[in-house]
């Protein structure tokens, strides 16, 4: 059984960093991707960004170039560092991965085992 862990999140002013990162056990970046999705109160969720096993990378035009997603495979962790925080970018942020090889771009809803999500909000 898979499970994903997120942790990282907090509040942060605009124009600062945090670094996300993901755990799936039970899963291996070897063979499947991992990606992160958020969502806002009100609003749908955002792929925002994935990472395929052979480190491939999709990013949603929100946040390239703000946003970095890499991983750790001996740790089998993934993070994702977010640089240039604005507060349209507060929302909770979800790691989740798939059990094919490879992303579907930023496609927010190509996931099969989700973690709990983690806060992140943008605010002075």
């Amino acid at each position: 059984q898979v499970q994903v862990v997120e942790s990282g999140g907090g509040l942060v002013q605009p124009g600062g960093s945090l670094r996300l990162s993901c755990t799936a056990s039970g899963s291996t970046l070897d063979y499947n991707p991992i990606g992160w999705v958020r969502q806002a109160p009100g609003k749908e969720r955002e792929g925002v960004s994935c990472i395929s096993v052979d480190g491939s990378t999709y990013y949603a035009d929100s946040v390239k170039g703000r946003f970095h997603i890499f991983k750790d495979n001996a740790k089998n962790k993934v993070y994702l560092q977010l640089n240039s925080l604005k507060p349209e970018d507060s929302a909770v942020y979800y790691c989740a991965t798939a059990r094919g090889a490879y992303c579907s771009g930023t496609y927010a809803y190509q996931y099969d085992y989700w973690g709990q999500g983690t806060q992140v909000t943008v605010s002075s």
